[in-house]
């Protein structure tokens, strides 16, 4: 299972920590320090589309029309901190946020 995020997000740190306790096997995937391959952000769009972008993320706001109004690909590609968090791959099964659904599903 490969959770996506970065260090210093709350969400992504209580995911993390809770599938621990669950037992699972986790790698954390900064994706600030280590940014997203094409094909792993190919395979985030495929998979949630435009709902990948954090469109109420000060990052977001911060992007200037030509990027805004770019494909979800390039703005991730421009600037991975804009993915809503956390990304969670665990097999060929996706799941994007931490709520009560994707925790009860995967712990």
């Amino acid at each position: 299972m490969i959770l996506y995020g970065i260090p210093t997000c709350d969400t992504c740190k209580k995911a993390l920590k809770t599938l621990q306790a669950a037992g699972r096997d986790v790698t954390f995937r900064d994706v600030r320090a280590q940014p997203l391959t094409l094909p792993e952000i190919e395979a985030i769009t495929h998979e949630f589309g435009d709902r990948a972008v954090n469109k109420q993320s000060t990052t977001y706001r911060a992007f200037n029309d030509f990027l805004k109004a770019s494909d979800t690909e390039a703005q991730i590609a421009a600037q991975p901190t804009v993915l809503k968090r956390p990304i969670i791959q665990d097999g060929t099964t996706w799941y994007l946020g931490w709520d009560e659904g994707v925790e009860a599903a995967l712990t």
